[in-house]
Formats: C-alpha cells, structure tokens, sequence
C-alpha cells in the first residue's frame, strides 16, 4: 500500500488513497457522483463495442503490413480494456462516495489507477512505435518487411506491457515511483514523436521534390499513388497521436501538479479524478478516427455490423 501521507487543508495527515475516500471528497457532489458514474458506464459501453468492431475489422483488412496492423490491435486491445474494466471501476468509485462505502471506494480506486495507468502507459508507448513505425517504412524502403518483422514487433509490444504492468503495480508501494515513470515517459514519448513525424513531413517533401524533377510522375501513375497512400497512412496514425493528447493533457497537468505540491484538499484529488472521464473519452473516440482515416477499416466495420444484424 502507498504510504506517502499528504495534509488535507494542512491538518490531517492522509494518504492519497484515503484523501479519495474521505468523507470531504463526497461533500456536495453526491448528484455529480452519480452523473460521473453514469457518463463512465456509457464511455464504457461505446468504447468496448467501438474497439471490438475495429479489432473485427483489422482481422479482416488485409492492405496493412503485419507489424503495423499489430501495433494498431495493440491500441485498439488498449482502449477496449478501458472500457471493460478501467471505466466501470471509476464508476462504481464514484457511486463508492455517494453510498459512503470506504472499503469498497478504497478497492475501487487502487485497482482503477492500476489498471488505468497500464492501460494509458501501452497505449501512449504504442502510438510512439507507430510512428517509429511509418518513419522506418519510408526510410527503408524495400528492406521494411525485412527488418520490421511480426515476430520483432511482437517482442516490442510484449515489452510495452511487461514495463507498464510493473510500474503500475510500484504504485501499491509509494504511488510517487509510478507518477516518476508517467512523468519520464510521456515527455518522452511525446518529444519522440515530435521529431520522427517532422523527420517524415520533410523527407516526403524531398522525395515529392525529386520526383517531380526526374520523372514528372503524373498524380494517376504508381510512384504518386504509394506516397498518397503512405501520407494517408502517416495522418491516420497522427490524428490518433493527437487525440490521445488532447484528451490526456489537462489529466497529466493535473497530475503534475498533485507530485509537486507537498499539500493539498481532497478537492484537487477528485478534480483529478473528473478529468480522467475526458481521458477515457479517447477509448471513444479511436474506434471513429480509424473508420474515418482508413477506409480498408471503415468498410469492414459497416461489413460486420450489416452481418451481425442479419442475424
């Protein structure tokens, strides 16, 4: 259990387990509690069938390479495990406040930050491999499906689990080892990213140069189509990147905030607690940025769903 104690309004000492659960985390928000709770259920319910039809659908799309359609099942698996198990712990915490169930509220909300953080952790370190990804496939060439392997990238993906699953459960020690790691990686990942989609935009600015020069290549012609394709493929994954980060970042700053401060309410603890409902819209919202940016998935999506209501 952690047992970094923080002052609740500079008087009690509490953990940040029991400021969560304190009685002072409930006062006035029993009706939000259960609006919060409510809007975790149906999050839950739109991201689980969201993410199973787009894993249905990448079993089924055949234009993606192997390593990448991997990476994206990763992310998809990600965002369906938010919404099975991650969104409905946060709801029944929430509904833990409003029937005052401490021990209940303090199971809940151990095992949804466990569970959330692994789940965010695998989700940001795939995304960041995905880009990784496109950049190798530009640079490599016709060596891509050489060096980028299934096999390698499974290996990748099992690493992104093994070390997000062993720095979520740091934080049934001290909560502060895990908060150090979230504050590591997703700087990290986040300044990764930056530099490899700036390294694709201008390579694929050359070489469109270096095509037009030499060849004079037509947009119908082949050359013109792969890198169409390619630019496509680089946006779909960037508008997922950028989802992700748009609805984690007041959540992270937040978060920030919580490990700097050496005191603080048990309001800052449930303010933090609230935004993790936006960031779990992200599970959401992925499903529609799949169907919207890649059309291989967004008709297999409307395929599944037009067989399973035949039935």
């Amino acid at each position: 259990m952690a047992t970094t104690n923080f002052t609740d309004g500079g008087s009690k000492i509490k953990t940040i387990q029991e400021l969560a659960c304190s009685p002072s985390s409930a006062d006035g928000l029993q009706q939000p509690s259960i609006y919060l709770a409510a809007v975790n259920m149906f999050l839950s319910v739109t991201a689980f069938l969201g993410n199973f039809l787009i894993l249905v659908a990448l079993r089924k799309e055949s234009s993606l390479c192997p390593p990448s359609k991997l990476l994206y099942r990763c992310l998809a698996i990600t965002d369906l495990l938010v919404g099975l198990v991650t969104q409905p712990l946060y709801a029944t915490y929430w509904m833990s406040l409003v029937y005052e169930q401490r021990s209940l509220c303090l199971y809940t909300y151990y095992t949804a930050c466990i569970t959330g953080f692994t789940l965010y952790s695998v989700s940001l370190l795939t995304i960041t491999a995905i880009s990784v990804d496109r950049l190798l496939a530009l640079l490599l060439g016709l060596r891509y499906r050489q060096i980028v392997t299934l096999k390698r990238t499974s290996i990748i993906t099992t690493t992104f689990w093994i070390v997000s699953v062993v720095a979520a459960l740091c934080y049934i020690l001290d909560h502060r080892i895990t908060l150090s790691f979230g504050c590591t990686v997703i700087p990290s990942c986040l300044v990764i990213s930056i530099t490899l989609y700036s390294k694709i935009f201008r390579t694929l600015r050359h070489q469109q140069a270096r095509v037009q020069d030499r060849f004079q290549q037509q947009p119908g012609q082949p050359n013109a189509l792969n890198i169409a394709r390619y630019r496509k493929a680089v946006y779909s994954a960037l508008w997922v990147q950028l989802a992700l980060v748009v609805c984690y970042a007041p959540y992270d700053i937040v978060v920030t905030m919580i490990m700097l401060r050496k005191s603080y309410s048990s309001h800052l603890i449930v303010s933090k607690d609230i935004l993790v409902v936006f960031a779990h819209f992200d599970s959401s919202l992925n499903p529609f940025l799949f169907c919207w940016r890649i059309g291989e998935v967004k008709q297999a999506v409307k395929q599944t769903i037009r067989q399973t209501l035949c039935l």
